[in-house]
């Protein structure tokens, strides 16, 4: 594992949990890798320090790369169904100060009003403003202009925090978008040419208040630009929300990080997804980065750990044969035409034997993840199949969902299926439709449905 030229930036270490053994005639391979970044501190807006190595991969810094900074920008829906009820642009307005007052010194950052245009609100002028003492407090001041008026057209807020944080030229970019509406005033297609054009440039958590907004727009911005979703049902827990996420958003340290998957002459990837703290499917995100080499997006990193669940398939070897079936890195790019570097390294192996027990034995890991993506899809279905009126099919989906949650520990999403279903048996997975469920617990539970628990120690 590579050394780091500053102590404030994160290590990163990669494990493989993986059963290698295959039967004869055995051609996927699947292992979670769990990849850590330790040790990175806060520091705001101070210079981010990139590690660097040897061309040979993790060998001894060579020094500092290029120095950048953090920007952030905070997008707050204005239209006009925010001031129904009233207390919801206050709500807004008081969550956005508090925001503000999250973002530490040195770090670079603005608001932007969205209706179905967007507005600079502070500092205007096509920039960011830099954080201290007095533009905090200029900028707090700033959101009084903010009044609900107008339509909704997210993409072009999004396409504002896009120009304003590349003009900034920093090093971690970082969005923040808060909505209580469908995105009524622009195409889908214009969402998704946004978003795409967006992919790579920021990450963005992306936040719905109340119950009238789109869980599916919401979650796919928030999943094409490597952030978080959430439901704020209630605008009175707005100031929270939003400061949990500033802080999180504070502590990333290394931004551009991708997994990086070097597969053998005969083999592909069957898929790579994320899978702790939620699964996010990378399969359709990959870049070509050399022969046989392909790079998987994983945003910025501050002191945190994720899981993700790589599948392969190799070609057929007898028994006795062993192979190198995937090696994975955290590679972060290149400042100044340097080349990329490689931050942490793991093997996938694969071994063919004719010891049925070795096998056929689930690797623990793997097998807790795969039930927790089922858990995220039979939740979306069971959802959708409520909402067509296929009750029948709700019920067998939601109750698989019951049953897989309480397998695996998922205490938090039992908790919401729990609004919608009622439990007659868990570990059968034995439910019924409940009545009456409100549209908050729904959207709740829809919002949430990805996210995971880790294996139980």
């Amino acid at each position: 594992m590579a050394n780091f030229a500053k102590s404030h930036v994160p290590r990163f270490s990669a494990e493989v949990y993986q059963n290698e053994y295959l039967p004869e005639g055995g051609r996927e391979v699947n292992a979670v890798i769990t990849v850590t970044s330790t040790g990175g501190g806060t520091t705001g807006g101070a210079p981010l320090f990139a590690p660097t190595t040897d061309a040979g991969g993790a060998g001894a810094p060579r020094g500092p790369a290029v120095p950048g900074g953090a920007g952030v920008v905070i997008m707050v829906d204005c239209s006009g169904s925010m001031d129904y009820p009233p207390a919801k642009m206050r709500n807004a307005r008081n969550a956005t100060a508090a925001a503000i007052e999250t973002v530490r010194d040195g770090v670079a950052f603005a608001v932007v009003a969205g209706t179905h245009q967007a507005a600079e609100v502070y500092p205007g002028g096509g920039r960011l403003a830099t954080a201290d003492a007095t533009t905090r407090a200029q900028a707090k001041d700033a959101l009084r202009k903010l009044r609900a008026g107008g339509g909704t057209a997210i993409g072009t807020w999004l396409r504002l925090a896009d120009r304003l944080l590349t003009s900034a030229d920093v090093t971690i970019a970082h969005g923040i978008l808060l909505t209580d509406g469908r995105n009524e005033h622009e195409s889908p297609e214009d969402l998704r040419a946004t978003l795409d054009a967006c992919a790579g440039h920021f990450t963005c958590d992306a936040r719905g208040v109340g119950t009238d907004w789109e869980v599916k727009e919401v979650t796919g911005i928030a999943s094409a630009l490597l952030g978080t979703a959430d439901i704020v049902a209630d605008p009175d827990g707005l100031a929270a929300d939003f400061t949990q996420m500033m802080e999180h958003a504070m502590g990333k340290e290394v931004a551009d990080v991708s997994l990086r998957l070097w597969t053998p002459q005969g083999a592909e990837i069957v898929f790579v997804k994320q899978v702790a703290p939620t699964v996010e499917d990378l399969t359709g995100r990959r870049t070509d980065s050399g022969p046989r080499s392909g790079d998987y997006p994983t945003g910025s990193w501050g002191d945190e750990s994720r899981d993700y669940h790589l599948c392969v398939r190799v070609p057929n070897a007898g028994v006795g044969r062993e192979m190198l079936a995937a090696r994975v890195s955290l590679v972060l790019p290149g400042f100044g035409g340097s080349p990329p570097q490689i931050l942490s390294q793991g093997l996938v192996r694969a071994v063919w034997t004719d010891d049925m027990e070795a096998s056929t034995s689930i690797n623990p890991q793997v097998a807790h993840y795969t039930g927790q993506a089922e858990l995220a899809r039979v939740i979306q279905q069971g959802l959708d199949a409520r909402k067509s009126g296929d009750a029948d099919g709700a019920t067998a989906k939601l109750g698989r969902a019951v049953q897989l949650a309480s397998a695996s520990g998922n205490e938090e999403t039992a908790k919401l299926l729990a609004k919608v279903v009622d439990v007659v048996d868990a570990a059968t997975g034995t439910v019924r439709l409940k009545a009456k469920v409100t549209e908050a617990d729904e959207m709740t539970l829809e919002t949430r449905s990805t996210k995971t628990v880790r294996v139980k120690k």
